[in-house]
């Protein structure tokens, strides 16, 4: 039998806060978290853009130094936003290291930060350079390091899933989660993505020419998704988890229920590992809708990916037309601190939640012409009262990945 699954707790650190109060300023004021790019004397001379949507954070957590010592940047990001969520839940200790809770939780390549230093001293003709990687330096940068780092410090011994798949990575560990709890492989699971700043992620997606370059003196103007004046993406940081429960045990408990999960899907395109795909795009959303067994008339509001890249908002949009029409209100959240690459699809979806709490939708940003390539849909240009029943969180990756993942506002 499927059980309902729901929401009950959630934590983000974002390019436009730390927090639902900070982060909602953001969203209604209209005000960007992206910002210049920090100087860096191995890239960034050679890196066209020169913005990033950064976390205004100080990674000086109150963790013990018996955890700390396997963790990089992106895992202190991790662990903090699970320790909140497990602090908001109220679940004890007995209950979190039962075997009942699992994990699902990745970034797109585990520390960056740990991989350069490492990388450098491999390639050094130095000893003394190559004897100063620590025996621990492997666990700080490894891909499934904010999974394994949680379960190490809270204890956890449940079912562990590490998605590593870009920009769908922590949309994929929701939904992942979601099944793992619907079909009664566990009670509940502790969900998310994280990814650290690094100049080296900015540098991969400038040499493919996906990044915006026209708005380096103006950061606060990129980027721009479903703008006229869109030049590509920005790359952000950040980190967001939520706890996934299984309703009755929730409600026996007393929990604080935040939103219902509906539906899910993920597929992949099939073909080209860059470019989005129309038909890859529709079927995923499709695919969401069925497993939520809703119509598309039913869709009050979409997040959607919207990078600001030239062809990936055109597809989109075309593919939002194909399913719903004009009907739902569209908004590309990266308008406000760019794409935060693994953990985008649960701070897209923590901030949906807000929205759907809140009664508003916040507009997309920087949206000041419509491309007429995207004009079918019903953009988001103004802050809106808004009440959000039913929502859909839309991810596509490089790989050809796409996720869709749709909320339900809670009703008993």
């Amino acid at each position: 039998m499927d059980r309902r699954v729901v929401i009950t707790a959630s934590s983000a650190i974002t390019p436009i806060g730390h927090g639902k109060k900070e982060i909602v300023r953001h969203l209604t004021e209209g005000i960007s978290g992206v910002k210049k790019m920090r100087p860096d004397d191995l890239l960034s001379a050679s890196i066209h853009s020169g913005v990033f949507g950064t976390v205004d954070y100080d990674l000086a957590y109150d963790f013990k130094r018996h955890d700390r010592k396997t963790m990089g940047p992106v895992s202190y990001y991790a662990c903090q936003v699970a320790k909140e969520v497990l602090e908001a839940s109220g679940l004890d200790k007995d209950f979190i290291t039962s075997g009942r809770l699992g994990v699902a939780f990745g970034s797109t390549h585990g520390s960056p930060t740990v991989q350069r230093q490492i990388y450098k001293s491999f390639f050094s003709k130095s000893e003394s350079e190559f004897a100063t990687i620590g025996a621990v330096d492997y666990l700080k940068s490894m891909v499934h390091t904010t999974a394994v780092n949680i379960t190490r410090m809270f204890g956890i011994t449940g079912r562990v899933i590490s998605s590593s798949t870009a920009c769908t990575t922590s949309s994929q560990s929701i939904g992942f989660g979601y099944e793992t709890v619907k079909y009664g492989i566990q009670d509940v699971m502790l969900c998310g993505g994280a990814d650290e700043y690094d100049t080296t992620t900015v540098a991969v997606f400038d040499n493919l020419l996906a990044c915006s370059t026209e708005f380096n003196s103006t950061p606060h103007l990129t980027p721009r998704p479903f703008d006229r004046q869109r030049d590509g993406l920005v790359i952000g940081e950040g980190a967001g988890a939520v706890l996934l429960e299984e309703y009755e045990f929730a409600k026996k408990r007393g929990a604080d229920i935040l939103a219902e999960v509906i539906g899910f899907s993920c597929n992949n395109n099939g073909g080209d590992l860059i470019l989005p795909n129309l038909n890859g795009i529709t079927e995923a959303i499709r695919l969401g809708l069925r497993d939520a067994r809703i119509s598309s008339e039913s869709m009050d509001f979409i997040s959607a990916h919207a990078t600001a890249t030239k062809m990936g908002d055109v597809i989109e949009a075309q593919a939002i037309g194909k399913v719903y029409g004009d009907l739902p209100l569209v908004t590309g959240l990266k308008s406000y601190m760019g794409h935060t690459m693994g953990s985008c699809g649960v701070i897209e979806t923590i901030l949906t939640i807000y929205m759907m709490q809140d009664g508003f939708v916040a507009p997309t940003l920087n949206l000041d012409e419509v491309d007429e390539r995207c004009a079918m849909i019903r953009h988001a240009v103004d802050l809106l009262e808004a009440d959000i029943r039913i929502a859909s969180i839309q991810n596509f990756a490089f790989g050809g990945v796409n996720t869709c993942l749709i909320l339900k506002k809670f009703a008993q």
